[in-house]
């Protein structure tokens, strides 16, 4: 048994651990507490606002209406709710950010670290924007160009007229300025298959100047021979249409043509009763004074021949202006005077109702009208009585 103070020193026997006081602890310590205390709090108050909203006022509720009354009343806020949802997302701002783009950041080229590689370098292309409708725009196919072979007895306003184009785009197209010009019969002709200048493009010569000598934009030459996907349509020697083109005006045939009338068996029978050259009104009747009957028509209107026959004269005479006239059978012959176009030859045998000329405006008149003249064994006579 070892005695006191050999070897073992008293004081470090006696000493027991103990806390030392510091103001860090005793911080630490209230902090403790006081939370504690809180949480014992807030559990007391949520159970108090649980006992509130999952007996208390459903039991007072269910007291007020019934059962069926609370269950009315949950179903009703229930459909406010959803009605409101539409609402709501109409009213919010279309800039405010979504759950999506506020929790994870989309990330970008010039976010990754660059390595030193070359890499292909991208054009921006702008907004593009949709719209709710799917239009499909097509470019119109640009129409066939047509040809005709000239036949015995063709003029050239006679072919206008039956390919539906004017006379001074179907002379232009051929290169025709006089329509007094003979036609060769077997010669083909050209005809432009609407309103419009066929042109036959030449070395120098570029869209823009093609479009200023034509009086129309450069965009309607462009589109209608599609040079925007198909150039080579602009080249040299290569034939184009203008829509819509300025073609300059062919000189009219204003000298007076004429033959003899033909003998009874070289002319059509009759088919009844003369026929109206024009649907229109009357504005002048036959009497000694006036000898014909006046039609006022809008200017342009086709005239029709009265009944089958021969042309035997067209061309300019005073007064009347441009006139075409037609033989017919049984000592009959009806003219057409103050017309704008003649569409026949002297030669040509018409049909009835065949468009042979169109009301215009030449001569001495007062308006657009027909001044038409039917005559008798060489005796101009009143038309409405046959």
């Amino acid at each position: 048994m070892r005695k006191v103070g050999e070897g073992t020193n008293l004081a470090t026997t006696l000493r027991r651990p103990h806390a030392t006081p510091s103001a860090r602890l005793m911080v630490r310590r209230e902090l403790r507490v006081a939370g504690a205390g809180f949480g014992a709090a807030l559990a007391a108050f949520g159970g108090a606002l649980a006992d509130l909203f999952d007996r208390r006022i459903p039991a007072a509720v269910g007291a007020l209406y019934g059962a069926r009354g609370l269950k009315l009343l949950m179903n009703a806020a229930t459909a406010a709710l959803v009605l409101s949802l539409p609402f709501a997302a109409v009213s919010a701002p279309q800039d405010a950010p979504t759950l999506a783009s506020a929790a994870a950041p989309v990330a970008s080229l010039a976010s990754l670290a660059s390595d030193g590689a070359p890499r292909a370098q991208t054009q921006a292309r702008g907004i593009t924007a949709a719209t709710r409708g799917v239009v499909t725009v097509a470019a119109a196919d640009p129409q066939p160009i047509q040809r005709r072979v000239v036949e015995r007895g063709d003029t050239l306003s006679g072919i206008a007229e039956s390919f539906k184009v004017t006379l001074d785009d179907l002379a232009f197209a051929n290169g025709i300025g006089d329509e007094g010009t003979p036609l060769r019969i077997g010669a083909e002709l050209v005809v432009p298959p609407g309103r419009g200048a066929l042109y036959t493009v030449r070395k120098g010569d570029t869209v823009e100047a093609v479009a200023t000598r034509f009086k129309v934009d450069p965009a309607v030459v462009k589109t209608y021979n599609r040079l925007y996907f198909e150039p080579q349509n602009f080249a040299a020697d290569q034939r184009i249409f203008i829509p819509g083109a300025a073609v300059p005006a062919i000189q009219r045939l204003t000298v007076s043509r004429f033959i003899a009338p033909p003998g009874g068996d070289r002319l059509p029978a009759r088919t009844g009763r003369l026929s109206w050259p024009v649907q229109g009104v009357i504005t002048q009747y036959f009497w000694w004074g006036h000898t014909a009957l006046d039609i006022a028509a809008p200017y342009g209107t086709p005239i029709g021949a009265s009944d089958d026959g021969v042309v035997v004269a067209t061309g300019w005479v005073p007064v009347g202006g441009l006139r075409v006239c037609v033989q017919h059978a049984d000592g009959f012959k009806t003219c057409y005077y103050h017309t704008s176009a003649v569409f026949v030859t002297p030669g040509e045998v018409v049909k009835r109702g065949q468009k042979i000329a169109a009301i215009g405006l030449t001569g001495v008149t007062t308006g657009p009208h027909v001044h038409w003249e039917v005559w008798k064994d060489g005796v101009q006579v009143n038309g409405l009585d046959y």
